[in-house]
């Protein structure tokens, strides 16, 4: 029997948190106790549960056509995400500026056209403003299928190209302690020349290039920088109303953002005359792979989706007493869920929804997930079998399912129409996973013409 996972975060760390947001209830005795966080890790203790069933509608009446499924049941999802978990995303328009501001067309060896583009967000010189990496296969003579994401560190990380720009970047640590106290993301002017490359392992450029893709990526601290205190920094005021100061209690969180920063890097592959837009992947990692679920399900641009070990809120289902729970995304993270989601905190099985039905609202479009072996937070077997309850809103669409109810061995990938699978380590992105996203995407979109 596995012993469950501990994990204690200091007190200041979480005090501030709480402090700084506000949101939710707790005695002045709570917030001065620091909270141990008991992960469990043994399938014994997981407590029986009941998903709340993508196909019944909320007054109870079954889903038995794709005209209910598109009319009537999915926008009931939707809207439920939006209200309890991620919160609205804006309907209003901002104006984004494109501008390119470097192409190489020897890049990586001469194997990619590199380019680079600033997406200006307002007219400001000191507003947010989002950086782009793309890099398209250098051999191509048609437009190339593209997998869009998000990074951590900046795009330096990517690869050891040196011809990547060296952006202002927030630290990436933004809970880190000092003497015992929180100590801030600081801005700094440039990346650190030490960083490049310094996470190539999760993107292997030189693969997907081979293989006729195209790539993508922007750092998710452009859209908005991973703390509470963040929005202040980010695209999110942009939105505010005359006089208002934060989001309603239904107004997107820091999720929300990344995930309409995804879609603002889809506005600009539409206009690239090198990228074929009817074939954009978009793929995420742990909080990003939320943001990729999210922006998937809300922007159907996105003809592929894959989720990268996103966990609860993700792919995993909460009702599963496994992995990470709610409290800890709330109170650790407060900024990154919309308001109401907090009072799920303690309570996990009381949200309307569930990481299958975000799957589902995906449907029909293919979508993939992956879990780590060693990754216990994330709730391997939880997304496994989020993905397989996604899978009657397939079929109802006239899509394949997963086709089985039982978790494949480690390492034996599942690819249809929903894909999965489970790999031996941790936490990561890693070759393995890009060879299973490769693969999918050939069986979707088709073998793409500039492989080597």
């Amino acid at each position: 029997m596995k012993r469950p996972m501990l994990f204690c975060f200091g007190l200041a760390t979480i005090s501030a948190a709480l402090l700084s947001n506000n949101l939710l209830s707790r005695t002045s005795a709570q917030e001065a106790a620091p909270r141990v966080w008991v992960y469990n890790s043994d399938e014994s203790k997981v407590a029986p549960y009941t998903l709340p069933d993508p196909l019944v509608l909320q007054n109870g009446k079954p889903v038995r056509d794709a005209a209910t499924w598109f009319h009537q049941r999915r926008p009931e999802i939707l809207h439920l995400f939006e209200s309890q978990v991620f919160g609205r995303t804006p309907t209003k328009t901002l104006r984004v500026r494109y501008v390119v501001t470097s192409v190489d067309k020897n890049a990586l060896g001469g194997a990619a056209i590199r380019k680079q583009i600033t997406a200006y967000f307002t007219s400001r010189p000191d507003g947010p403003a989002m950086h782009i990496l793309l890099y398209i296969p250098a051999r191509a003579t048609k437009p190339v299928p593209v997998f869009a994401a998000l990074n951590f560190g900046g795009n330096q990380t990517v690869n050891a190209d040196p011809g990547i720009d060296l952006n202002s970047i927030w630290a990436p640590d933004a809970l880190s302690t000092q003497n015992g106290n929180p100590s801030p993301p600081t801005f700094r002017e440039h990346a650190d020349e030490k960083t490049r490359g310094s996470a190539d392992h999760m993107w292997q450029v030189e693969k997907i290039i081979s293989r006729g893709y195209a790539l993508a990526t922007a750092n998710y601290g452009d859209v908005e920088p991973d703390f509470a205190g963040g929005i202040s920094h980010g695209v999110r005021p942009l939105f505010f109303a005359l006089g208002q100061t934060e989001p309603a209690p239904d107004e997107w969180g820091a999720e929300g953002a990344w995930a309409w920063g995804l879609s603002r890097i889809a506005d600009y592959l539409e206009t690239d005359h090198d990228i074929d837009p009817k074939k954009i992947a978009v793929m995420g990692h742990s909080r990003l792979g939320r943001a990729s679920l999210w922006a998937g399900a809300q922007d159907s641009r996105f003809a592929i989706v894959i989720s990268n070990e996103s966990g609860k809120a993700g792919a995993s289902l909460y009702r599963r007493s496994f992995g990470e729970p709610i409290a800890h995304l709330n109170i650790v993270f407060p900024h990154w869920f919309c308001t109401n989601f907090h009072q799920y905190t303690d309570h996990d099985d009381k949200v309307p929804v569930d990481g299958h039905m975000l799957l589902a609202l995906v449907a029909p479009r293919p979508v993939y997930v992956a879990s780590a072996e060693d990754n216990a937070g994330a709730d391997p077997r939880g997304e496994f079998l989020g993905a397989v309850a996604a899978g009657p809103v397939y079929e109802l669409l006239h899509k394949d399912s997963l086709g089985t109810n039982q978790w494949p061995p480690v390492n034996h990938p599942i690819m249809k129409t929903i894909g999965y699978h489970v790999r031996t380590g941790k936490h990561d992105v890693t070759e393995y996973d890009w060879e299973q996203y490769l693969k999918f995407a050939d069986m979707h979109f088709g073998k793409a013409a500039a492989q080597n």
